[in-house]
């Protein structure tokens, strides 16, 4: 059996500076090096406490613990989807096309329609927490998730395509309290290409 792993910071596949002028590089540094690395931080500790009490036999809380861990994976896996899903000013944003366009098409109408669906589930998040486009197998539609903190309201087995990260420190550098401008700047850099390619995956 394989030995254990615990998790990692990705490595953001552009520069720091290469979102600007949509989100800066002091705004990308710090959520990327400190947000995002103190949720890989966490579930790793809990991990190490959870190998340490069934190692020594000792008990702990459950569900406080398993609760706790749920949002620290949440968040790194969402941050390492967010990233990725993101392309260097000038190379994304547009409209998509291929497989994603035309289940766009399909199931919202328009890409204008969809769009401001989406603008609308990130900029009414309650409190902290994510926009998501994901795709569901049984129906066979793209549906949008609008997820609260890192691990609330997920439907469960759904693929996620594409995220956007509306928890304040993604954007107050840059945005202040201005979620929806914040919003409205990452469809310049949304990189379809890949976005496209998560849901083509699902029917190989």
């Amino acid at each position: 059996m394989e030995t254990a792993k615990s998790y990692a910071l990705p490595q953001l596949p552009y520069g720091y500076d290469q979102l600007q002028p949509h989100i800066s590089k002091e705004q990308l540094t710090l959520h990327h090096q400190k947000h995002h690395q103190a949720y890989v931080n966490g579930a790793n500790a809990i991990l190490e406490r959870l190998d340490k009490a069934r190692k020594e036999g000792a008990d702990f809380d459950v569900k406080a613990t398993l609760k706790e861990l749920s949002f620290h994976i949440g968040g790194h896996l969402l941050h390492s989807l967010f990233w990725a899903n993101l392309a260097p000013a000038g190379k994304g944003g547009g409209k998509p096309t291929g497989t994603l366009g035309t289940a766009l098409e399909k199931e919202f109408g328009s890409f204008d329609r969809f769009k401001k669906e989406f603008s609308l589930a990130a900029t009414s998040v309650e409190g902290s927490g994510w926009a998501a486009l994901s795709f569901c197998r049984q129906t066979n539609r793209p549906i949008i998730m609008q997820i609260e903190k890192h691990n609330t309201n997920v439907y469960p087995m759904f693929t996620i395509l594409m995220v956007i990260d509306v928890w304040e420190h993604a954007y107050y550098l840059d945005y202040k309290n201005e979620r929806a401008k914040f919003v409205d700047a990452f469809w310049n850099i949304v990189n379809w290409d890949e976005v496209n390619k998560r849901l083509e995956r699902i029917f190989k």
